[in-house]
Parts: C-alpha cells; sequence; structure tokens
C-alpha cells in the first residue's frame, strides 16, 4: 500500500513556506549563525517577550536567566564538543546548527509532520556535507557532528535514530534508516577505551536499515539488502543479501536477485580496517582520561 498526499490549509502551509525561507535565508547569509539560532528558538519557544526584557536589564529569576541563556548554542556544550581530534573550525559552525535541530525537535512543531520534515530538510542542507533532494528526516535523530555526513536523495531517516559522524558516513539515494537504529563510524581499543578509531561507514543506495539495528563503524550496507530488525552489522553485507541476528549474517537473497546477488557465504566479510581514517592530535593538546583506570595485567 502506498501513501496517500496530505496537505496543510492554505494559511497554515503560507507560514510554514514563509518561515522556513526566513530561517534558510539567514542561514545563507554571513550574519553569525551563533545570533540566528538564538533568534530562532527564542521566537519558536515564544519567549520573545522575556528575553528582550532581560536584555533591556529587566528583572528575571535564575530559572529564566539560564532558559534564556540556553538558546544560544554559544552558552551550550555537547558531548562531541570535547572529542580531541574533530575539526575545531568545522564543529564551531555545525555545533550552532545542531543545536537548532535538537531544540526544534524539543517544540510542539516538531511533531507536525510537514512542517518538521521541510525544517529539518533545510537544516541538513546547511548542516551535512551533502544532502540530496526530498530527504526525509522524522523526529529525534542525533548526530555527532553532522558535518561528516553526506546523504543521497529521496531518503528517509526514521525516529530516534543516531548517525554517528565521528569519523564518515556516506548513506546513498532511497536507502531507509527505521526507528532506533544506531549507526557508527568509531570504534574503541578493547583494553584502552580512551583509544579511538575513526571509520568510514557506507549504506549503498536502496538499502534498508531496519527497527533497532545496529551497524558498526567501518562496516558496508550493500546495495538493495536489508538488515533485519535488532541485528548487528560487524561485515560489511552485500547487494541484495539480508542479514540479520547478532552477528548479522546473509540468510537470504531478496527475490528475484538470485542471479546478480553473491553467494550467501560471501557475507559478513570484516574490511573495516580498508575504511579506516587516521587522525593526528596536535603535540600541545592538553588532554585527560576520565576514567583514570590501570590498564596494565597483573604480574
Amino acid at each position: 500500500m502506498t501513501k496517500r498526499h496530505v496537505s496543510l490549509p492554505a494559511d497554515a502551509e503560507d507560514g510554514v513556506g514563509e518561515f522556513i525561507d526566513y530561517v534558510d535565508e539567514r542561514l545563507s547569509s554571513d550574519e553569525d549563525t551563533c545570533r540566528v539560532v538564538r533568534d530562532v528558538l527564542v521566537d519558536l519557544f515564544g519567549d520573545r517577550e522575556a528575553y528582550e526584557r532581560w536584555q533591556d536589564g529587566g528583572d528575571v529569576s535564575p530559572a529564566e536567566r539560564v532558559r534564556l541563556q540556553g538558546y544560544d548554542p554559544c552558552n551550550a556544550t555537547l558531548e562531541s564538543e570535547y572529542y580531541a581530534e574533530k575539526d575545531e573550525e568545522q564543529f564551531r559552525e555545525s555545533k550552532y546548527l545542531q543545536w537548532l535541530w535538537r531544540q526544534f525537535d524539543a517544540t510542539p512543531m516538531a511533531d507536525n509532520v510537514e512542517f518538521a520534515l521541510r525544517f529539518r530538510r533545510m537544516l541538513a542542507n546547511h548542516l551535512f556535507a551533502d544532502c540530496g533532494d526530498d530527504c526525509r528526516f522524522f523526529k529525534g535523530i542525533t548526530f555527532t557532528y553532522g558535518h561528516n555526513i553526506a546523504v543521497g536523495d529521496n531518503v528517509v531517516v526514521h525516529d530516534d535514530v543516531h548517525l554517528d559522524d565521528r569519523g564518515r558516513l556516506t548513506v546513498g539515494d532511497r536507502v531507509s534508516i527505521s526507528d532506533g537504529v544506531h549507526v557508527y563510524s568509531h570504534d574503541h581499543d578493547i583494553v584502552d577505551q580512551t583509544e579511538v578509531r575513526n571509520y568510514h561507514t557506507i549504506i549503498e543506495d536502496d538499502a534498508r536499515v531496519t527497527y533497532d539495528s545496529m551497524v558498526s563503524a567501518g562496516t558496508r550496507v550493500g546495495p538493495n539488502a536489508v538488515v533485519g530488525a535488532r541485528a548487528v552489522v560487524q561485515g560489511d553485507v552485500p547487494a541484495h543479501h539480508i542479514a540479520v541476528g547478532m552477528p548479522a549474517k546473509s540468510v537470504r537473497v531478496k527475490p528475484g536477485w538470485d542471479e546478480v546477488a553473491e553467494p550467501l557465504d560471501a557475507g559478513g566479510e570484516n574490511r573495516t580496517e580498508e575504511r579506516r581514517i587516521d587522525y593526528d592530535l596536535p603535540d600541545d593538546l592538553d588532554v585527560f582520561d576520565e576514567f583514570g583506570r590501570n590498564l596494565s595485567p597483573p604480574k
């Protein structure tokens, strides 16, 4: 069964289009992104009067002050901000846009599908390394940075998906990523978890990654392949294969594709090291180990 077309009433459509164009134009200009994000969030949350009162020196409670300051992404920190190997210049901009994406999802408008999909698609054009046409991003999607993600045309990413681009993430055309999926592009050493390895993770054209599954860093889901619900992909999934389980294994080829697909025993090869992304850290970087563990085995 295909979907039917749904549209907003004319007045609502006009308002949605005008607002999205307004934000898009400001983000495309030379205006400071931090200021744009702050202004948009102040208005979306209906706090313009309180914000201007505070800016004019009026009285605000400590709670109000924290709330009003929080609209400005320059007053916020994200977990990925602590990652030592990131591109600081790129992250500075993507942090602001990611803050707008996350805080938009906390507004009632985030549940208005016709509005929210278009607003997030506009943001993705500014945040991602590349975003194709007609993509649909649903509620609760999170990223590590955002600027290391490339997405093709007509991609759909459903609710509560995590797209980790600490390394690099490429998603092809017409890919479907279902609710609760986690796609990773970094991993930790099994002995010293402070040692991070980054990878290029790839989901090819027409692939489907279904509910609550996980795609591990550096793996490749081939064209027209399916990752079954709650599967854990730790090796490559060949084109047209259906992979299920923990770890995911190819169990069948999609009907009609047998003549062009690799045999089932071809699935699961681990080629992550071919997709490893090396990085260097500055010699003067001030780092810390939040765990402080003794990693030496007993003698």
